[in-house]
């Protein structure tokens, strides 16, 4: 196994750290195109995933189980009508798929973890905020006005769960002035986690998770700000560079853009 340092004291020279925007412009020109299809496929994978879990987890814990963990009336009520929300999407992308002359993705096998109502509610903020931020994401994307209407319906909906969890957590409900867009590997890379296996017939999306990386919190100082040095650790796999010689960075998502900061490898 392989470790990381990545410097949090290079966020103060981002501009000189970071790759030239021109060749991240050129990389983004020579991706491969990405249809409404995809899109609209790319988002029902992430809805089947929100609608699993919040039946799931409604199945699994009792009205009178979230009152014992904190979370009294109308809580229960109000997750059972976000739970529909996700159902009534799973829905709508589905047929408009099929409209559309596309073949829908179906359901997926999940993992989620749900030890605690504690723990469910958490990653349940988790996923709304994966979701906002990949909606508001793929938009730029989206070719039909139609769908980018109806895109951002549902977005706006997904922001509202957000901000409702959140509060339930008694977490700001509106963190910040803006949302941070994400790519799509970026937010799969998110909800890779929870997905075990897909029907081997369900149409391949043009996403892909990053490498995962390891935080060891006993490790690292309890608090992380400008100028504090983390430790991650990459499992299995040790990161290098195309050409074997080039600066590697770590690119840190943040509310208006990547942070890059320096990336230094030692074994362990």
């Amino acid at each position: 196994m392989k470790s990381t340092f990545f410097s949090a004291a290079a966020f103060a020279a981002v501009a000189v750290a970071a790759p030239a925007k021109n060749n991240l412009l050129a990389i983004r020109q020579a991706a491969p195109a990405i249809t409404d299809a995809d899109i609209l496929n790319y988002a029902l994978t992430l809805e089947h995933l929100e609608d699993k879990f919040y039946r799931e987890v409604l199945d699994k814990f009792s009205e009178g189980d979230f009152e014992s963990a904190g979370f009294k009336a109308p809580f229960y009520a109000n997750l059972k009508t976000v739970s529909k929300d996700e159902s009534t999407h799973v829905s709508f992308l589905t047929a408009a798929l099929k409209a559309a002359g596309a073949t829908p993705v179906k359901e997926c096998t999940y993992e989620f973890g749900l030890d605690s109502v504690n723990k469910s509610i958490a990653t349940a903020s988790v996923l709304e905020g994966v979701g906002v931020s990949a909606y508001l994401g793929a938009a730029a994307d989206i070719m039909s006005k139609n769908y980018l209407t109806a895109a951002g319906s549902i977005l706006t909906v997904e922001s509202r769960h957000s901000a409702y969890i959140r509060a339930a957590l008694d977490e700001i409900p509106f963190p910040a002035p803006f949302d941070a867009p994400l790519s799509y590997n970026e937010v799969y890379t998110l909800a890779a986690p929870f997905i075990k296996s897909c029907p081997s017939d369900n149409p391949p999306l043009p996403v892909k998770a990053f490498p995962t990386l390891a935080f060891d919190a006993s490790k690292n100082p309890k608090t992380v700000s400008a100028g504090t040095t983390i430790t991650l650790s990459t499992p299995d796999y040790t990161v290098k560079a195309a050409d074997g010689k080039s600066q590697i960075y770590a690119a840190f998502i943040t509310v208006t853009g990547p942070v890059f900061a320096k990336y230094v490898s030692f074994p362990d």
